[in-house]
């Protein structure tokens, strides 16, 4: 299982490619709604491609108020 480092590189590694933005400029603990600037329905393109990546379901109370990669890492790892 990987760890919950390796998770969120995975994460903003996919985000980059997925929002076509340099990785460099993505960490753990930014906002991705406000670093990226997408709206909900973007965020949710996001997510459902994350949960195809790590092959796990994320319920929708699990994500209320999650903005930021490393929870978003946190959420996805409990599931691995």
């Amino acid at each position: 299982m990987p760890t919950l480092e390796q998770t969120t590189e995975e994460i903003l590694t996919l985000a980059a490619a997925h929002f076509k933005v340099p990785r460099e400029q993505l960490s753990p603990d930014d906002d991705f709604f406000k670093k990226l600037k997408i709206d909900s329905l973007q965020a949710l393109e996001l997510l459902t491609r994350l949960e195809h990546h790590f092959s796990v379901e994320l319920p929708d109370y699990e994500l209320q108020g999650v903005s930021d990669f490393r929870t978003l890492a946190e959420r996805i790892q409990a599931r691995l």
